[in-house]
């Protein structure tokens, strides 16, 4: 059998490791355990090269990384575990490959060698969500190649295509591969989890691994994106990555463990591909139900939304300001603040408004901060013509904002929230996604600001009308 001859799924915490955990291992004992059986049967399937796949390497927004340095190499130093290092042999042929099919998919994959890595400002070294998984495999005595690979943050569907890339890239070479998917869960299990507490961190692992149990793959893929942001998870898209490997292809698998003792959740599965089978091909289906709710949620827009879009799409395709209908309809008359927000594929890509109104009515301003929005936010590049299929769009239309003596008047669902000091201010809209707590509102509006956590501020708080 050539191709993906075993998958599964590791956690990557440094503290598993006796050299570094120094006895608090054993709070995990039962990951230790699984991570040797995992390694057991990585090493009887055969498989003659091992794919990690990480999050924490370099990650893209409109691509996937892999290391092509000639040698993998990297320590636990950051750890304060210098003595355990690591060097494998890259297999090149095989990182070739991969890109090669890639392209065909349309997807980018870049190949990050030690120059690439300079001029990007990255670290060609492996990473810790490498060195943990394959520290069990050496303490196993498996000694193969590797291919590293970085997460990415393209859409759900896409790095799932990636993944039949690695299949398709194995099958050309007659490679037997082995694809690790180094995976944390939620990381706000507890009170003193590392990224806090949220409820919502038990009941996404509880989920996951039950999907996992099940290989209900398309519902890993479609997994609610606001609930694992709000668990605080580390590997979704490794996982969906390492799940498209195994399209088409009957899949036995066994959750060897689960543990969230340090408030971060470690699950150990192993997937063991079978025969193939058409039932089991996803990729086509999936791409082409997201194509049909784009054209959906394209029908439905609304009135301020489909203006927001046509400005974009026509100053992006022409460089030309859109000329709204004349006469305008009577919801675009009045005057009103306005923010316009855009995402790709579930990611922010853009977001500018007004506080207040700034020109002759809400038309006008939609259509000045759909152009800024697309072209002059700062933490973005412009929006390129390739780009726009794929943007959603919301309008809010700000209400009158209304000054508060105590953050105690504040509701996130329902206020955003404006934070004065002197002439520096800073503003967040109600209801975002990650922003779950009154707290986390204005310090995000402080820091937008540049105003420190200890300085008084006034504040203002507004209601917002949201349009789709």
């Amino acid at each position: 059998m050539q191709g993906i001859v075993f998958a599964g799924i590791t956690p990557h915490p440094p503290i598993l490791l006796p050299e570094i955990g120094r006895g608090e291992e054993e709070k995990i004992a039962d990951t230790g355990r699984s991570m040797y059986d995992f390694s057991r049967r990585l090493k009887d399937s055969g498989a003659d090269v091992v794919v990690v796949i990480s999050p924490h390497g370099s990650v893209f927004s409109d691509g996937v990384a892999i290391n092509g340095c000639m040698r993998l190499v990297g320590d636990l130093n950051q750890f304060r575990a210098p003595q355990v290092n690591f060097e494998f042999e890259n297999d090149t042929e095989l990182v070739e490959e991969i890109i090669r099919q890639a392209a065909r998919f349309n997807i980018t994959a870049v190949e990050i060698d030690e120059e690439l890595a300079k001029e990007y400002g990255v670290k060609s070294n492996l990473d810790h969500g490498v060195m943990v998984p394959v520290y069990f495999l050496e303490q196993s005595e498996i000694h193969l190649p590797m291919v590293s690979v970085s997460m990415s943050v393209l859409p759900f569907e896409e790095l799932y295509a990636f993944g039949v890339v690695l299949r398709r890239a194995a099958e050309a070479l007659g490679r037997k591969v082995a694809v690790v998917a180094s995976a944390d869960l939620s990381h706000r299990l507890t009170k003193d989890a590392p990224a806090g507490y949220s409820p919502d961190g038990r009941v996404f692992d509880t989920w996951l691994v039950e999907q996992i149990k099940k290989m209900d793959v398309r519902a890993v893929v479609h997994t609610d994106q606001g609930l694992a942001e709000r668990a605080g998870e580390c590997g979704l898209r490794s996982i969906i990555m390492m799940l498209g490997a195994l399209d088409g292809l009957t899949v036995d698998a066994e959750v060897l463990s689960y543990e969230g003792t340090f408030g971060v959740g470690y699950m150990v599965a192993v997937l063991q591909p079978g025969e193939y089978t058409e039932k089991r091909e996803l990729l086509e289906d999936m791409l082409a139900e997201r194509s049909g709710e784009l054209r959906q949620r394209r029908q439905e827009e609304s009135l301020f939304v489909r203006l927001a879009r046509e400005t974009l799409e026509t100053y992006v395709h022409s460089g030309e300001k859109y000329k709204p209908p004349v006469p305008l309809p009577e919801e675009l008359i009045e005057q009103a603040g306005v923010f316009v927000s855009l995402k790709k594929h579930g990611q922010l890509r853009g977001c500018i408004g007004t506080t207040g109104p700034t020109t002759a009515n809400i038309a006008e301003e939609i259509i000045t901060n759909a152009i800024n929005a697309g072209t002059h936010d700062p933490r973005f590049n412009p929006v390129r013509s390739d780009e726009l299929e794929d943007i959603t769009y919301s309008v809010d239309v700000l209400k009158e904002p209304e000054p508060i003596d105590t953050a105690d008047k504040l509701d996130v669902k329902k206020y955003g929230v404006i934070v004065r000091s002197g002439r520096r201010s800073g503003l967040l809209l109600p209801n975002l996604d990650g922003v779950d707590t009154v707290g986390e509102q204005v310090a995000i509006a402080r820091q937008k600001a540049g105003i420190e956590p200890e300085e008084p501020v006034e504040m203002e708080r507004f209601e917002v009308v949201r349009y789709y």
